[in-house]
């Protein structure tokens, strides 16, 4: 599976995202404006969009792909559908529900089987949770000293309005599927779908 290595502050610095989207508490020294001059096209928007989604969530071309496909399919519009998918991915909840610093440590967890979906184990990243399911930290695991460190480390962290998170049990349940409004970062997925329409 390919691992991104990329620093994490050079390339918010680039996408123009704030590293607290990435759980990460550091902030760049770079000058902020030093690539402002350049003249971006339309095609570079538009990838740029693109590219920040695929950052932040940690998803691979033909994965974002797919994910737009069934977008397209889906009631609604494809740019909103499309974060919906993104945001209700196992790895995302666990970092949304404050049991990991970044996303890329929740993908870990998740693989390393230290979450319950409906009180079955999932170790499936891009797992996508319903409306109504109720994700838990494994009884075992709940007492290792990494997650009471993560548990202490996040408690400033705001839990999205549409996850329902007990810190004490280390469950969330899901109230509704999150929309565009509950995202803590800007956004526009019309460009996505533009550039995807070509």
């Amino acid at each position: 599976m390919a691992v991104n290595r990329e620093p994490i502050l050079k390339r918010c610095k680039y996408l123009g995202i704030s590293p607290m989207v990435m759980g990460v508490a550091k902030e760049t020294k770079r000058d902020p404006n030093a690539n402002k001059r350049r003249k971006v096209s339309e095609y570079g928007l538009q990838l740029k969009e693109k590219q920040k989604l695929r950052f932040i969530y940690g998803v691979l071309e033909k994965q974002f792909r797919h994910y737009f496909d069934i977008a397209q399919k889906m009631e609604g519009q494809a740019g909103t559908n499309l974060l919906t998918i993104l945001e209700s991915r196992l790895d995302n909840i666990v970092f949304r529900m404050g049991m990991s610093m970044t996303r890329r440590e929740a993908r870990q967890l998740v693989v390393h089987g230290h979450f319950e979906v409906n009180g079955k184990r999932v170790d499936i990243p891009s797992y996508r949770v319903k409306v109504g399911d109720v994700i838990s930290l494994k009884e075992n695991s709940k007492k290792s000293e990494k997650f009471k460190q993560i548990i202490e480390a996040t408690a400033g962290r705001t839990t999205p309005t549409w996850l329902d998170v007990n810190k004490d049990n280390q469950t969330a349940k899901v109230i509704r599927m999150p929309v565009k409004e509950d995202l803590d970062y800007e956004i526009e997925e019309h460009l996505i779908v533009e550039l995807y329409s070509k």
